[in-house]
């Protein structure tokens, strides 16, 4: 996660281990539904909306 420009929504995510910096990665979404993150071996979901605040940089895949 590169920003969480939305105070309230920092703290949401501060409450599950999240922070600017953090590497997750969106396992999935679920149509009309919340998105999926997962980070180390927790799965988290997260509503549209709060997902719609914050700014990722994506990653690549090369091992």
């Amino acid at each position: 996660m590169k920003k969480i420009p939305d105070s309230m929504a920092k703290t949401q995510f501060i409450r599950f281990g999240i922070g600017e910096g953090s590497t997750v990665i969106c396992h999935s979404k679920v149509p009309f539904g919340p998105v999926v993150l997962r980070k180390n071996h927790q799965e988290i979901a997260i509503g549209r909306e709060l997902a719609r605040k914050i700014v990722v940089e994506r990653k690549s895949n090369d091992k």
